[in-house]
């Protein structure tokens, strides 16, 4: 998702990740991976320092996990003023399985964008024929990309990385134009 923004010229996209809401005993008991040390995390507030935002999460009982929903319920601030309207956004997940909730995780974080007033962007079906791939297992849908984590140690697949490549590329072009637009008078 990144490499494709950072594809588009004059385009920087910066990685987030949100804060853990779980203790590292229950972290254990469940096997969680490891979080990414080399990834700050966020606070409600640099949101409104980008000009398009793409989120990503792994979808639990078939909705976003509660760590970024509990990132977005303490964005209360910036609904409240609507700072995050008509900004720019997407979303991409990833599930345990086929019926992990791809398409419902999608639809329950739309959500969040809507009470923000921003603008959400979906992938639609302009990835093409990667988008009918009957073939091999492959996460995603016209909402954005997705991946099938499995236990968790299933990797994106080539496609997958592809979507999520182009995905990423689609919305920082979409973020482009409308930041470059010109204000009505």
């Amino acid at each position: 998702m990144q490499r494709g923004a950072n594809a588009v010229q004059g385009v920087e996209a910066t990685l987030w990740q949100v804060p853990e809401t779980l203790s590292n005993t229950i972290l254990q008991k469940m096997r969680a991976p490891s979080k990414a040390n080399d990834v700050a995390e966020i606070r409600p507030d640099q949101l409104l320092e980008a000009d398009g935002l793409i989120f990503g999460f792994p979808s639990r009982f078939g909705v976003m996990a509660a760590q970024f929903k509990a990132f977005f319920d303490a964005t209360d601030e910036l609904w409240a003023s609507q700072a995050l309207a008509g900004k720019p956004a997407g979303i991409f997940w990833s599930t345990g399985f086929h019926g992990g909730g791809q398409e419902l995780t999608a639809l329950t974080a739309i959500t969040q964008l809507a009470h923000h007033g921003m603008i959400y962007v979906p992938l639609g079906y302009t990835f093409g024929s990667g988008m009918f791939e009957m073939n091999e297992v492959k996460g995603g849908s016209s909402y954005g990309a997705g991946t099938y984590a499995g236990d968790g140690s299933r990797q994106p697949t080539e496609l997958e990385l592809q979507q999520a490549f182009y995905q990423g590329k689609y919305t920082a072009e979409i973020t482009k134009k409308l930041s470059n637009r010109p204000l009505p008078a």
